[in-house]
């Protein structure tokens, strides 16, 4: 639809009456870019791909611990907490990661909108459904492909609920002669769920395999030796065997099935939705070589990054949810050589775990280079770097075209300050500039001062960036308080410090509730706040209510957590807000970390004598 006079004057009649402009204009202002496909899937929250590249909001990493010992300079595996869509967009800074991922393979929430059960116990239920399912995951296919090699693949786990909407969507972001295969995984032999179907059974799930280019992808066929009875198609011929693409499921009397193909072993690590070693590794084998980039952005047990290590290739793991973050943590550290985890011990090669939009301690701020601290201050407010003068005065870079300074972590911004500031640089600006400071340096309260029309914003580190700028609030990825939520899927917009939450709890032991232990550790959370200084603080029925879980390493050995116990909090609240932990392999240090729902820790270490009888 063109643009004609009649639309062009109602625009102009909104812009003057300063009323809402209506989204359909959205493209008729800003095309899209035009594609060759004949066809395309639309919705009402569909953004333009240049506005998804351009407006995500990218987060810096942080390094909060080393596993092993990286060398400086030299390539490390990064497992990274926070918003996969932030992460993604830094990542495409980093010249060790864009256009360096052989391999990505995402197993994201499938947006089913109902529970599933597994062990009794319900596993999850997916939070975002119908269109927003669908731009959620969009926007990460157009960052992920940014990131993928030119010879790279994607393969994406999804079921019978969204994948065929996905399979369009797809094609317009890889474009459709870049689809290679549609992967079908029975699940219904191994799933161990029981059910009663009103008409047919659901028993596979699947994966659509895209690569970045079809024709210069990289394939590895796996070999199999030929049956006992090949002759009947016509006699056993020399070679490497069978192709196992090429047989998967034709002899099941032959005992050439999935089930050999894939391994099924119960290497189950307590998360819900984990996915078999099996079948990573033939993904893995199939699409990347040992050496490759291997990039996992709901990373959830860990099952790639695990099955990477074994197979040789380097990797990087994204979630949102620090149990997830430990959960793959303690995987890491208790490998086995084999697919499936049986074998010898394998220790990893060292990684690093990153904090992504959620940074650890304020004071860091202050104790980094002066370099470090004006790109990571740059870098959290999307600021394009250049070094120019106005009258004298060094700017550090644009924002909107408009100059940003990084103020020194040293003095006070005060109004005081900001009148000078307009004394030597007003008249030679057209209507607004920005300042970044941490916000312990900023001595007053508003978000801009305004002097003779000119505008000057100060951005606040930790701080939202204000609505004047984005249109939109900061938002954390909320860790879930059950494990019905374990796999909500939340747009995280922005960046904060961890704020530790309040606790005051009570340690004792006592005789056990079953037979099966001697004693019972017991922890009686008396109280617990969390720490909030966001514009629009959330508010809970009780305190305790921001408690997401609580974490224990029941053998702490004082250099990282390797997480033996995890409580949600509906378990605690329904114990009266007590954790009970048996009191079995425990060490000389027992490390408790009280996480709140943003995503903050308070942390205890105690002794088994801190625990009264």
């Amino acid at each position: 639809m063109d643009l004609d006079e009649k639309l062009k004057q109602n625009l102009i009649d909104l812009i003057k009456e300063e009323r809402p402009i209506p989204s359909h204009y959205k493209n008729l202002l800003f095309p899209p870019e035009k594609t060759p496909q004949e066809y395309e899937l639309t919705y009402g929250c569909k953004e333009r791909k240049e506005d998804v590249l351009a407006d995500t909001l990218s987060v810096p990493f942080q390094a909060i611990k080393q596993i092993g010992n990286p060398k400086e300079g030299q390539w490390h595996n990064k497992l990274v907490f926070g918003d996969n869509l932030q992460a993604l967009k830094f990542m495409l800074k980093n010249p060790e990661v864009k256009g360096k991922v052989r391999l990505i393979y995402i197993d994201p929430p499938f947006a089913t909108g109902r529970e599933f059960r597994s062990e009794e116990e319900r596993a999850y239920q997916d939070m975002i459904l119908g269109a927003e399912f669908l731009e959620f995951l969009r926007k990460r296919l157009i960052l992920l492909r940014e990131i993928l090699a030119d010879n790279g693949s994607i393969y994406v786990h999804l079921d019978w609920k969204k994948v065929h909407y996905m399979k369009v969507l797809m094609d317009e972001i890889f474009g459709e002669g870049n689809f290679v295969r549609e992967i079908i995984w029975r699940i219904g032999w191994v799933s161990g769920f029981k059910s009663v179907a009103e008409n047919w059974v659901r028993n596979h799930d699947t994966l659509l395999f895209y690569a970045k280019d079809k024709s210069s992808m990289l394939f590895n066929k796996d070999y199999i030796p030929y049956p006992p009875d090949y002759e009947r198609w016509g006699g056993r011929p020399k070679g490497k065997g069978l192709a196992i693409e090429d047989v998967w499921g034709v002899f099941p009397q032959e005992g050439v099935t999935s089930l050999q193909v894939v391994s099924f072993a119960k290497q189950y690590v307590g998360f819900p939705t984990q996915k078999p070693e099996g079948l990573l590794a033939r993904i893995i084998k199939a699409s990347s070589n040992e050496r490759d980039l291997v990039l996992d952005c709901f990373a959830g047990s860990g099952t790639t990054g695990a099955v990477a290590e074994k197979l040789g290739r380097r990797w990087i793991m994204v979630d949102s949810s620090k149990w997830a973050v430990y959960t793959m943590i303690k995987r890491m550290l208790n490998l086995k050589r084999e697919v499936g985890n049986t074998g010898k011990p394998l220790r990893p090669k060292p990684f690093i775990v990153y904090n992504a939009g959620l940074y650890d301690d304020h004071d860091f701020i202050l104790t980094i280079g002066e370099e470090k601290y004006r790109n990571f201050a740059m870098e959290l407010f999307q600021v394009e770097p250049k070094q120019f003068e106005i009258n004298g005065l060094g700017m550090d870079g644009l924002l909107f075209n408009c100059p940003v300074k990084v103020f020194s972590r040293e003095g006070f911004l005060t109004e005081e300050y900001i009148d000078e500031l307009h004394n030597v640089v007003g008249e030679y600006l057209t209507s607004r500039m920005f300042i970044i400071a941490p916000v312990s340096r900023v001595y007053f309260l508003q978000d801009y001062i305004e002097k003779d029309g000119i505008r000057y914003y100060v951005l606040r580190i930790p701080y939202s960036i204000i609505d004047e700028l984005h249109k939109q609030r900061f938002t954390r990825p909320m860790q879930p308080t059950s494990a019905n939520d374990i796999n909500q899927m939340i747009d995280a917009v922005g960046f904060d410090f961890v704020h530790p939450p309040n606790v005051k709890a009570e340690y004792r032991r006592t005789k056990p509730r079953s037979s099966l232990v001697e004693e019972e550790l017991v922890i009686e959370i008396k109280e617990f706040s969390a720490v909030q200084r966001f514009k629009e603080p959330i508010e809970f029925e009780e305190p305790k209510d921001a408690l997401s879980m609580v974490l224990v390493d029941r053998n702490y050995n004082g250099e990282y957590f390797n997480m033996s116990d995890h409580f949600f909090q509906d378990q605690i609240k329904e114990e009266n807000w007590k954790v009970w932990i048996p009191a079995i392999n425990v060490g000389k240090k027992i490390i408790i970390i009280y996480l709140d729902v943003f995503g903050n820790e308070a942390i205890e270490v105690k002794s088994i004598n801190d625990f009264k009888r």
